[in-house]
């Protein structure tokens, strides 16, 4: 069955849903690779570079100046990793986290006001859909790597 029409659809739909969210941040807010950084660090623990690399799909390089940022505001720390000194082992810092859950909050409070203009039959559709998404954005689907 072809489902292209509804990737599409489901497409623009997440892509007009994340625009708006980003519009609901604050000014100076961490950019979309920090974010990811941190929101990965905060969900899966310490890391090394090239894990939260790979788990974003970007090369290790792509994230340097990232992490030397998030180092250097203190959002992060880097230190050697017990197992091969060759490498670093990222972790979030406290500091690192209150950031994250700050700019977290504001898009939660637009959002949050968002959904209270529903009924409750549509607000448990969209809590299914998130799931739904949650499981869609994890899966890999051989011959479809980028």
């Amino acid at each position: 069955m072809d489902h292209l029409a509804e990737a599409a659809a489901l497409r623009h739909a997440v892509v007009r849903i994340n625009r708006r969210l980003r519009q609901e941040r604050g000014e100076g807010g961490l950019s979309p690779n920090q974010l990811a950084v941190l929101g990965y660090l905060q969900a899966h623990g310490s890391a090394t570079p090239g894990r939260i690399a790979a788990r974003e799909r970007q090369r290790p390089q792509s994230l340097t100046r990232v992490f030397a940022d998030l180092e250097a505001e203190g959002l992060i720390v880097r230190e050697p990793d017990p197992d091969d000194r060759r490498q670093s082992v990222l972790t979030l810092t406290e500091a690192g986290r209150r950031t994250l859950e700050r700019d977290m909050a504001e898009r939660d409070i637009w959002l949050a006001a968002a959904l209270s203009t529903l009924g409750e039959t549509e607000r448990g559709v969209l809590t299914l859909a998130g799931a739904l998404l949650e499981r869609l954005g994890a899966m890999e689907i051989p011959g479809t790597e980028t």
